[in-house]
């Protein structure tokens, strides 16, 4: 086959797909993403916006859920080279991810995702944890994202490797009986009597594209409570357990309570992040440390934890000398 020389064909032609009972369900978008693999999300949204992607002849949106016996029409794609990661950044990060899966068994992927690696492909990013975990498990039938984290956040992050699963772990998210813990380093010395912060969460995109969140009475309800874990001369170490899921939650609460984010590019505070710089800081600390839930098949409950990495070890030992040295 001829195609010019920039272009890789990743479905040749049109296909006609019948939704069965277990991928029913599903974001019709997040159901493109499983079965194109390779292709960037932002061509995903395109030919769903331009109507090439059709369900039972119709034109859908990305947020459509699919129904048993569907029938989804997919277009002929091809994808430019030049939205394609480089084969050497895509190993690099399989291999890192490869030493960072925390449980698995036939139902549940858990992994302590590194910062600076986004969830999923899009954005410019044409390549990321879900794509490098399907490259990982090429026999699996089936990988999703039953939650997301920020791009610079680390921690625990939970992939689905059934339908069943992704419903029941839906499901206890909705019900807020999954308990997700993270750690923070944060500007000043965070108030004892501070222990929850409840404010609503309104997203907003600029002009750029980027997106940004905003506290707004017209924004979603938003909990999020928090504890002292270590307090430092000019910086405290929190436990912050989201209530509610929303984007950029923590980030923005801290900052709402007038104690933002060591190395939040969005949401922080340019000198304590310059200081925290000078001490060998470079990223965003915030590690999602912690989560409890019911094992979906078993019913078992599981508490899985994810270590800090020795980076950030590291500037807390830092922290702590320079405060036990000042009490001197």
């Amino acid at each position: 086959m001829n195609l010019k020389k920039d272009q890789n064909v990743i479905n040749q032609a049109v296909k006609m797909l019948t939704i069965s009972e277990d991928e029913a369900g599903q974001r019709i978008d997040n159901y493109l993403l499983a079965k194109l693999k390779g292709v960037p999300k932002s061509l995903i949204y395109r030919i769903v916006r331009k109507g090439e992607v059709r369900v039972n002849k119709g034109r859908i949106k990305p947020e459509y859920k699919l129904q048993a016996n569907d029938v989804v029409r997919v277009p002929p794609i091809r994808v430019s080279e030049k939205e394609q990661a480089p084969i050497s950044t895509k190993l690099n990060k399989v291999s890192q991810l490869e030493n960072q899966i925390l449980f698995e068994d036939e139902s549940l992927l858990i992994l302590n995702k590194p910062s600076g690696i986004a969830v999923h492909g899009g954005s410019g990013l044409s390549f990321g944890v879900i794509e490098a975990l399907r490259t990982l498990r090429p026999e699996a039938r089936f990988l999703e994202l039953v939650h997301r984290l920020d791009r610079d956040t680390s921690g625990i992050l939970l992939v689905a490797k059934k339908r069943s699963a992704l419903r029941n772990l839906h499901e206890q998210l909705r019900e807020k009986t999954v308990q997700k813990d993270y750690l923070a380093l944060v500007r000043g010395q965070w108030q004892s009597h501070c222990k929850v912060v409840k404010a609503p969460l309104l997203k907003n995109e600029l002009a750029s594209g980027e997106r940004i969140v905003r506290v707004s009475e017209q924004g979603k309800p938003s909990e999020t409570r928090f504890s002292i874990e270590e307090r430092y001369n000019n910086a405290t170490l929190v436990k912050a357990s989201p209530v509610t899921g929303r984007t950029h939650q923590i980030r923005v609460h801290t900052q709402y309570a007038g104690h933002p984010i060591a190395l939040d590019d969005k949401y922080g505070d340019k000198q304590f992040d310059q200081q925290m710089s000078q001490l060998g800081l470079t990223r965003l600390f915030l590690h999602a440390f912690s989560i409890r839930f019911t094992h979906p098949k078993t019913g078992e409950i599981l508490q899985i934890n994810a270590p800090l990495d020795q980076d950030m070890k590291g500037i807390l030992t830092i922290l702590r000398t320079q405060t036990l040295k000042s009490l001197q």
